[in-house]
């Protein structure tokens, strides 16, 4: 896997660098401390992931993503949390680093990354059978040839991942080839909100609403702007 650091702090650069040697299969192209250096490099090479830091001299980290027509996969590095709720608003971001971050913190990104990369692996085949059946109190989700039953009222959160949706319960985890726009038809509108393009959550299991983000069992889940307004209408808080 070919990555390559855009960052202007050193140190930070040290740290991304001897991690990354940590990790077999991964080799770094270069590092930069501007995204505009580093330009010439994503035209000429194939490189599948960049760590971005999003605070960067004359053009953020983010702002260059957008310049990006077809961009790699992008880990973000930050040393302010409120960045990344923004972060989420972006396929191509696997994942975002609070520095300072800790090995076992980015192999956790690395893993995420690698998982995202497996799912897509499904063939042909695979595809051809994957369908949902349901009734108002569960569905059967057929995942390579095997039918799973999810009760609805089990269900935590669904997420999409471009051609992927992820169905989160209290047992399991069932990733396959949908999209989250399907899932109105099975999902309860009195207890399910969309939270965000990638998400939609059961209310009953959230924890806590912290500005932009709604805690569920210890997971951070971002709040988009235009979908706020929705999920305190359903929650209904108390002032």
């Amino acid at each position: 896997m070919n990555c390559i650091i855009i960052e202007d702090e050193v140190p930070a650069q040290e740290i991304l660098s001897a991690y990354i040697g940590k990790i077999p299969d991964m080799e770094i192209k270069g590092i930069f401390n501007s995204p505009l250096k580093a330009n010439s490099v994503l035209k000429q090479e194939k490189i599948d992931l960049i760590f971005l830091d999003i605070n960067l001299p004359t053009i953020s980290g983010i702002d260059f993503l957008k310049t990006l027509q077809h961009p790699p996969k992008v880990i973000m590095t930050t040393a302010y949390d409120k960045y990344a709720v923004e972060s989420f608003e972006y396929e191509a971001i696997i994942d975002y680093l609070v520095k300072p971050f800790s090995f076992e913190r980015f192999l956790k990104a690395i893993n995420k990354l690698e998982s995202r990369s497996e799912n897509r692996e499904l063939n042909t085949q695979q595809l051809e059978s994957l369908e949902i059946t349901s009734s108002k109190e569960a569905v059967f989700i057929n995942v390579d040839k095997t039918l799973h039953k999810v009760n609805i009222e089990d269900i935590i959160y669904v997420q999409s991942d471009r051609n992927y949706v992820t169905v989160s319960t209290r047992n399991s985890k069932l990733t396959f080839i949908d999209t989250l726009k399907n899932w109105d038809n099975y999902l309860e509108p009195d207890y399910f909100v969309q939270i965000h393009k990638s998400f939609i959550v059961n209310i009953n299991f959230i924890d806590k609403v912290t500005g932009n983000l709604v805690y569920i069992n210890q997971e951070k889940i971002p709040v988009g702007r235009s979908y706020k307004d929705e999920l305190f209408d359903k929650i209904k808080p108390i002032n």
